[in-house]
């Protein structure tokens, strides 16, 4: 940056305010895909930024930066289509087996096939088809493109969420529900989200004295005899912590829900505006924050660990859901998007 200001030029306003962007866009709203974006963005400039002054300045340290780079990149040639197509049918393999079959589970394996569809088109189909399909069936390759760069997005913004670190100053912490084991025992998965509420609970009882209150957010499924949340409150009861700091609620059937209706509750016993977080698996908490705020719940997410081999099926999972939930969009993009493919595939026709 030195050198540059020395020598009149300021490539280096084009990284830096893209970050600036990222970073008030972020403090403004966590949970926003675009930031995602702005982020990914930002990388990409910033390692043309580095390659650029090293070809000026010869810096080891700038040689060092490239070389992570190339090592990133160098990962991801490795890990090709047909490498990472692999890897996903062996992920689908170990899912079925570790957690039975299920469309949730089969996710990595629906997506190792459509990956080796893809495949084939691109190497034979779409030689052997006239030009004029080949441009109208161009629609199919460019969705393609658009939800990878949309899950790249989630993923990264998803990676950064993770990054929260509130103080220790809360009056609530929402415990997300999930499945019961048997229909009235706490599962691994769920047990991890509630372990980390008490963990933060314990903490900041050490440290303030003033513990908060702990919400256990989740009503009862079909196949459940028993409220998650009395089943979640149980569980910590079993673990020494005190009842009259464990709240139940236990109406919500969903993640949306689980905000709604807690927020119901906090609003009842808090009429001030009360500092809350909320604790769930690290794949989930970031749709919990999309949801925590379209119901004014100013709260961020902690997220507890999960299994290596479930992430892939759950951060899909997470994905899919929150296409759905703006679903509108993305099909008006990408029906625009099929018109001007059409219209080039027609323009091909007359003109050919």
């Amino acid at each position: 940056m030195i050198l540059e200001i020395k020598q009149g030029t300021f490539y280096f306003l084009l990284p830096s305010v893209i970050l600036l962007f990222f970073f008030l866009n972020y403090r403004r709203n966590k949970t926003l895909l675009f930031n995602g974006f702005l982020f990914n963005l930002f990388l990409l400039s910033f390692s043309f930024y580095l390659f650029y002054h090293y070809l000026l300045t010869r810096d080891f340290l700038l040689f060092c930066l490239l070389v992570c780079l190339a090592i990133i990149g160098l990962f991801f040639l490795l890990f090709g289509t047909w490498s990472l197509i692999l890897l996903l049918v062996w992920n689908a393999r170990f899912m079925i087996r570790r957690e039975g079959r299920s469309i949730t589970n089969l996710l990595t394996l629906i997506l190792a096939i459509v990956l080796i569809l893809m495949t084939l088109y691109d190497r034979f189909i779409v030689t052997i088809i006239p030009e004029w399909l080949a441009t109208f069936l161009s629609i199919i390759p460019f969705s393609f493109f658009y939800f990878s760069l949309m899950f790249v997005n989630f993923l990264t913004i998803s990676l950064i969420y993770q990054l929260n670190r509130p103080d220790y100053n809360q009056d609530y912490i929402i415990v997300l529900g999930a499945g019961l084991l048997d229909g009235v025992t706490v599962t691994p998965l769920l047990a991890q989200r509630i372990d980390r509420a008490l963990a933060f609970y314990t903490q900041q009882k050490t440290y303030t004295k003033q513990p908060p209150k702990i919400i256990f957010s989740g009503g009862q499924g079909p196949d459940e005899q028993i409220p998650e949340a009395v089943a979640m409150q149980s569980y910590a009861l079993e673990k020494g912590y005190p009842l009259t700091d464990l709240l139940l609620e236990d109406q919500s059937t969903t993640t949306f829900e689980n905000m709604k209706f807690s927020k119901r509750l906090i609003d009842q016993r808090h009429p001030q505006q009360a500092k809350v977080i909320f604790t769930s698996n690290n794949y989930h908490i970031f749709r919990g924050g999309v949801y925590a705020r379209l119901n004014h719940l100013h709260a961020d997410g902690l997220g507890s660990k999960t299994a290596l081999y479930y992430l892939p099926t759950a951060f899909l999972r997470e994905f899919i859901a929150m296409i759905a939930m703006h679903r509108r969009t993305h099909f008006l993009f990408l029906a625009g998007a099929g018109i001007i493919f059409s219209l080039l595939a027609l323009i091909t026709i007359i003109t050919g």
